[in-house]
């Protein structure tokens, strides 16, 4: 099979949100501070270590059907669905927002695209549901750092 021009397109919008992902992912493990700096510090890397290989799955997959993929910084920087990531020493509390939002925009470029690469190509989208679902698990355990617990516990309850 060889990819059309949509479908190359889309894998190309996917690659590139993945590219940036693992970059801004180790921006932030550089550069953090703060409270749990170590738990989010090694949390960064297991996303970073998913976003290099979703985006080399991508990459390879695009090559599997005669797409060409281009994972150049200028063309990463002028594609990517992600905001740009902060200069400097950035607190982990900012951090996780930043790159919770990160991975969403991620995942909503995959969404975006899923249908006209599934009506093309299944493999492909198989591919998206992979991502997506690891993404969205990876979001969840990050920006659970950040929130306030609503059960209230009492000396009673612990019976």
């Amino acid at each position: 099979m060889k990819a059309s021009p949509t479908l190359t397109n889309n894998l190309q919008a996917v690659l590139a949100d993945l590219i940036e992902l693992h970059i801004q992912g180790k921006q932030a493990h550089w550069n953090i501070v703060g409270t749990n700096f170590r738990d989010l510090h090694l949390q960064l890397d297991e996303i970073v270590d998913a976003a290099r290989q979703f985006a080399d799955d991508t990459a390879e997959r695009m090559r599997a059907l005669h797409a060409l993929p281009d994972g150049r910084s200028s063309t990463v920087a002028g594609t990517t669905s992600l905001a740009q990531f902060p200069d400097g020493l950035i607190s982990t509390k900012d951090a996780i927002e930043r790159i919770v939002a990160a991975m969403e925009a991620a995942v909503g470029t995959m969404r975006k695209v899923h249908d006209e690469v599934d009506e093309e190509d299944p493999t492909s989208a198989d591919l998206l549901h992979e991502f997506i679902a690891r993404l969205e698990q990876f979001a969840w355990m990050v920006q659970a750092e950040n929130m306030k617990p609503t059960a209230k516990v009492t000396p009673a309850d612990s019976k």
